[in-house]
């Protein structure tokens, strides 16, 4: 079907009807079990859940950066009843789509907003969010706004003490596109925060660049109670996914964003 910046098709799973995968542009944007909204199809959300799961017990605010078919959001919503969320995505049309085909919680619990990505969460009052998941795509590449010191800044101010920014990032051989993006988080958060407070979390060979996949960039905003992303828990979790997963931690971090130069406002620079 036609939506507003593109077309959109859903695709059910021979072997699990009741899991379909929604496809943006032709590329593969959200997949959910509609019978199941613990479910998660996707690697990178397994990875995400891992570490959500390991934050304070609870209801959380959440902000979705990039809807999607709010897989995720829906996760939240099963896992923490009560939680409050919002899910952003600039295309109106597929925003409307989803909420008629899935079935989606209703507001107040899980809102769901037409705007740009970057202009939604510099609207936010400050210290409003427990949480912010980016998983915004043109095609396969973030946009280029999101992902620039300024919008991590923004990110920043947005997020509780202690709160959670977690990026679904995805790239090239090498990897310079996260390390820049890292090396862009930490200038951000400012130097009271330690390297401690990021996190690097992919399968092993896509980290050593022997193949392409989903890298997650976690950062535990300064101030507060910061997650220990140290937490065996979320080792655990990661390890024990279908697919085991790593977490880069502390000076191992540090190592991984080596010399990247951040990415700025400025500057569209891309590698």
């Amino acid at each position: 079907m036609p939506t507003s910046s593109g077309t959109v098709r859903v695709e059910r799973d021979l072997d699990r009807p009741d899991l379909v995968t929604l496809y943006v542009n032709g590329v593969p944007s959200s997949a959910l079990d509609l019978a199941d909204p613990g479910f998660l199809a996707f690697e990178y959300m397994q990875q995400m859940a891992a570490v959500l799961d390991a934050l304070r017990p609870g209801p959380l605010h959440a902000v979705h950066l990039g809807a999607g078919a709010c897989a995720l959001a829906r996760y939240v919503d099963h896992a923490r009843p009560g939680s409050r969320q919002l899910a952003v995505d600039h295309d109106t049309l597929l925003t409307e789509l989803v909420r008629t085909w899935f079935g989606l919680p209703r507001s107040p619990w899980l809102r769901l907003r037409t705007q740009d990505a970057r202009a939604t969460i510099q609207s936010r009052p400050p210290a409003s969010a427990d949480v912010v998941i980016r998983d915004a795509f043109v095609q396969d590449t973030t946009p280029a706004h999101l992902s620039t010191t300024g919008f991590a800044d923004d990110v920043r101010r947005a997020l509780r003490p202690g709160g959670l920014y977690l990026a679904n990032c995805a790239d090239r051989h090498g990897l310079l596109g996260v390390r820049r993006e890292v090396a862009s988080i930490a200038a951000a958060w400012g130097p009271a925060a330690p390297w401690s407070a990021l996190g690097v979390i992919a399968e092993p060979a896509v980290l050593k660049g022997r193949r392409y996949g989903n890298v997650v960039v976690v950062a535990s905003a300064p101030g507060g109670e910061p997650l220990d992303l140290a937490d065996p828990r979320i080792g655990r979790a990661l390890r024990s996914l279908a697919v085991p997963t790593r977490i880069l931690l502390g000076d191992e971090v540090r190592a991984f964003a080596g010399n990247a130069r951040p990415f700025t406002d400025s500057s569209s620079e891309r590698p």
